[in-house]
């Protein structure tokens, strides 16, 4: 009878249970081209610029990889590395960097990442999204601050917004 009772719930078991679907052997994905990249950048630094600053401009693709570092002639030598970890730490992170940094203060759960190897919480890093997908990210460094910074960098992503949508 104990027998029967197990068959029983075995069956009733893989009744209610779904098939198991297989994963796919090969993704796709959609990223920045590295003419985008490059229009995203050229458009951010000519944003900094119009506002007085000279900055430093990354972009990277959906997964880091740098795309992109424009530097203008007078921002620091510290721009390029601060802004490629920007985009680097947004796009690993699958957020803007003013939002990580709220997140990370001080005493706060998340305030480790702050000592992760590469990451740069400091305002000016944004995710570049389209259709719902992340497909890269840009950082800017040198303006007079993480907002201003993050300013450029929307306006450096608003200036290609029409050629993300698919």
């Amino acid at each position: 009878m104990s027998f029967r009772r197990l068959s029983v719930a075995t069956i009733l078991l893989f009744a209610f249970v779904g098939p198991v679907q297989a994963e796919e052997a090969l993704v796709s994905y959609k990223s920045l081209n590295p003419e985008l990249a490059l229009d995203l950048a050229r458009a951010a630094l000519d944003s900094c610029r119009s506002r007085g600053y000279q900055v430093a401009v990354a972009v990277v693709d959906r997964f880091g990889i740098t795309q992109v570092v424009l530097r203008d002639r007078f921002a620091g030598a510290h721009t390029p590395s601060t802004a490629s970890g920007k985009a680097w730490t947004a796009a690993s992170f699958k957020t803007s960097t003013t939002e990580l940094n709220a997140m990370s203060q001080p005493g706060m759960m998340q305030s480790g990442i702050r000592n992760l190897p590469g990451a740069v919480i400091i305002g000016g890093g944004l995710v570049v999204e389209a259709g719902g997908s992340l497909v890269g990210a840009v950082g800017v460094s040198g303006a007079a601050g993480g907002d201003a910074d993050e300013a450029c960098a929307k306006a450096g992503i608003e200036a290609i917004r029409d050629k993300l949508e698919f």
